[in-house]
């Protein structure tokens, strides 16, 4: 035997190839647990602090951008059975120039295309370009521009799980609360109206 197949395709040239494509290949991130008893700490907290503002308090949902985009870091906490369902959300493009998957900074600035930080209270639904979208009102100094950005909540494709296989992260919104498409319906039915949203580096 030389080392050539048939089709002429040598040991090397295979070892070479597996290389290249691992090379090419994305890594999936490993997921970080997270603490669901500190989660509902937190939201006690703050459902507490924004109580003047919250008609309903049933549910609560959390947003940990302290977690990356390839982590499931939005948490909807039900305050009744404190159960917790974990998320994929996306942060604002303006939060993370590089595409690097943190979110770097939070800004309320108008067309800075970031991510604001505090309490939201939701309001109705609505289709709006993406679909069905859920309204948001800033109730904070650092979000208190959110009507006026039209940040929102809302599915989209570059939220969906895929994009983590494909580039190790997901896409970026323009600020606005984006979710895998398939996971819109139960986390507005779950979270709107009247109810908390709370985002921060937890």
């Amino acid at each position: 035997m030389n080392g050539h197949s048939s089709k002429g395709i040598t040991r090397r040239t295979l070892i070479g190839g597996a290389a290249a494509a691992t090379l090419i290949a994305p890594i999936t991130p490993a997921l970080a647990a997270y603490d669901e008893s500190r989660l509902r700490m937190i939201a006690h907290r703050e459902l507490s602090r924004a109580k003047k503002y919250i008609w309903l308090r049933d549910t609560v949902g959390l947003a940990d951008f302290s977690r990356p985009s390839w982590e499931p870091r939005f948490f909807i906490i039900d305050m009744l059975a404190g159960k917790v369902r974990p998320f994929l959300v996306t942060h604002g493009r303006g939060s993370d120039p590089l595409h690097e998957g943190h979110l770097q900074s939070f800004s309320n600035v108008p067309a800075s295309q970031a991510t604001s930080r505090g309490a939201y209270l939701t309001h109705t639904w609505y289709d709006g370009k993406y679909g069905t979208s859920l309204r948001l009102s800033g109730l904070e100094a650092d979000n208190n521009q959110a009507e006026n950005r039209a940040i929102v909540c809302h599915g989209a494709w570059y939220a969906n799980p895929d994009m983590i296989g494909k580039w190790g992260k997901l896409g970026r919104s323009e600020g606005c609360f984006a979710f895998p498409e398939d996971k819109l319906m139960e986390i507005i039915a779950r979270l709107g109206p009247g109810r908390l949203l709370f985002a921060d580096k937890l």
